[in-house]
């Protein structure tokens, strides 16, 4: 939690604390009771937040990426296209992070059986449901990998038969170059002989000389044609062959690349099996031992259920993260890139205007606004035409560590009171800047509804919510305290006096507390509260409780 949403916290409870001492000192006055302050149990969101300042600015421009490297598996727009806040713009090949959230849900389910154990619940079933999850994980797994190989030993056969047939259509061409060149050979033999006359008698003009030499003519006309033909088509064969020998030699480095995709995938697919086999290994070993029931540290299996959460959250981020959706409204105007390709995880343009061409207003008019200004390097996607704003802010590094891209972002602005517009964190910026001696990063946000009366410039104050959990039982902060190791609350006795209850909390968020187990909901719990003690000489002071 921040230091400004702990102030925030702490003057909420001075304010109720100095409205409970107004009521004390009149009910002192008076001579009358006051009823102690109460809230109900109910259900709702609770969340928790970091935030930090800025001034909106109106943009035109949008570059977009994905939040981890990958291959491109659909795209589902194209160059001219309208589209909508929130709509798919692009999806990267999610297999490796589902079989991630699946195995993170099967050890998150293991530490909850655990935790169910030690706190009444029914371990056993709740092992067994972890062991039957972790069988299917590795049921889903062994399929993949068994898919995968053979996608790929079908490529390596593909890409094998090509190669043969390349070979023959080689070896037909150099037995064609061949067969021209012994044949122009021998036709120019015949034609440059010189020609002898058939030997007969009598003088030149007799029939029989005459006929030989019209024979002669004849052969030395039909060798120059059978000549002409073939050496003619010898350049012909030599580009062939020559064609011949580079389709050979593509063949035979898509050959080696198929093969080494296979061996690659095969390598891959065995770590993953191994894996899906150990978490069995630890869900079986978990519902053996269920039936034991040793005593142990709750807390200490309650945060080990916590952080299973959060691998949980992060799976699933990974998971979501792997479709890219347009923040805003807009018209797509580049594609960089196409269905198969790997395109890598998207950085920001630069640190000042991360994801974005966004201009840092604090930043404008120095040397590198026209870079701040520029459009993104490296954008899988641009939508242009938008009518929204954003907000670019710096975060100190404690909270820019628990900001990512597409977290919900609550923006509310100084000069339009009530006025609260939903946003989404676009991107971080992957190096650090100093702001008056203390290290930040700068996130930019992107307002995903626009209010006429929102104004380029204005002062607004982004609300990051890091943590949500929605429709869940939930009980207001101020009345939740620490005892002994125990979360407990103070209840209504029906004597008039406070009851205290222990109950199991699950999420703590800024302003409510998530209950898991231990109280009801509409139940009422009674918040802490200020008391006047009346002096002899009739003043009195105000005092915590």
């Amino acid at each position: 939690m921040t230091a400004r949403t702990t102030a925030k916290a702490r003057t909420r409870v001075l304010r109720a604390a100095g409205l409970a001492g107004l009521l004390a000192l009149a009910a002192a006055c008076t001579g009358d009771t006051p009823a102690p302050p109460t809230a109900v149990v109910d259900r709702g969101t609770v969340s928790s937040a970091v935030s930090a300042s800025g001034s909106l600015v109106s943009i035109t421009q949008q570059n977009l990426g994905f939040a981890d490297r990958g291959q491109i598996a659909e795209l589902f727009v194209k160059v001219g296209d309208a589209v909508q806040a929130g709509q798919p713009l692009a999806r990267l090949d999610d297999a490796a992070a589902r079989s991630q959230l699946a195995s993170a849900q099967a050890k998150l389910d293991q530490q909850q059986a655990s935790l169910g154990k030690l706190t009444g619940g029914n371990s056993v079933e709740a092992a067994q449901a972890a062991l039957d999850s972790a069988r299917e994980v590795l049921d889903a797994t062994r399929d993949q990998v068994a898919a995968t190989d053979a996608a790929d030993a079908s490529a390596v056969d593909r890409a094998r038969v090509q190669l043969a047939f390349d070979k023959k259509q080689l070896e037909l061409a150099k037995r064609q170059l061949q067969k021209d060149q012994k044949a122009c050979a021998a036709a120019t033999a015949t034609t440059t002989a010189p020609a002898t006359p058939p030997a007969t008698e009598g003088s030149p003009d007799s029939p029989g000389l005459l006929a030989g030499l019209s024979s002669a003519n004849s052969t030395n006309t039909g060798n120059t044609t059978s000549t002409n033909l073939a050496c003619t088509a010898i350049r012909t064969d030599q580009q062939a062959v020559q064609t011949a020998k580079a389709n050979v030699v593509s063949s035979q480095t898509a050959l080696d690349a198929a093969e080494h995709q296979r061996d690659t995938d095969r390598a891959q697919g065995r770590v993953s099996i191994a894996n899906a086999e150990s978490t069995v290994s630890d869900a079986q070993s978990q519902l053996d031992g269920a039936g034991n029931d040793a005593p142990a540290d709750i807390d200490v299996q309650a945060a080990v259920v916590r952080d299973a959460e959060n691998t949980v959250a992060d799976a699933q981020r990974a998971v979501d993260n792997a479709v890219l959706r347009a923040p805003v409204a807009g018209t797509v105007s580049a594609i960089n890139g196409a269905v198969g390709d790997f395109v890598a995880a998207a950085g920001g343009a630069t640190p000042l205007a991360p994801g974005t061409d966004a201009r840092i207003p604090a930043a404008a008019g120095s040397a590198d606004a026209a870079a701040a200004d520029s459009a993104s390097n490296g954008a899988f996607i641009t939508l242009n035409d938008l009518q929204t704003f954003q907000l670019v802010v710096p975060f100190e590094e404690s909270d820019a560590a628990q900001v990512a891209p597409n977290q919900r972002v609550d923006v509310t602005v100084d000069a339009v009171p009530g006025l609260t517009s939903p946003g989404t964190v676009v991107a971080v910026a992957p190096t650090a800047d100093q702001i008056s001696g203390v290290v930040s990063y700068y996130a930019t946000i992107v307002l995903t509804q626009v209010d006429p009366q929102l104004k380029d410039g204005q002062t607004a104050q982004a609300d990051v919510l890091t943590k949500v959990v929605d429709d869940v039982l939930r009980v207001p902060a101020a009345a939740v305290r620490q005892e002994n190791g125990r979360t407990v609350v103070s209840l209504p006795g029906s004597d008039g006096q406070p009851v205290t209850r222990e109950f199991t909390p699950g999420m703590v968020g800024d302003r409510f507390t998530e209950v898991r187990a231990g109280l009801d909901e509409g139940q009422e719990v009674l918040l802490p509260q200020a008391t006047v003690q009346a002096t002899a000489n009739g003043g009195g002071g105000p005092g915590g409780n």
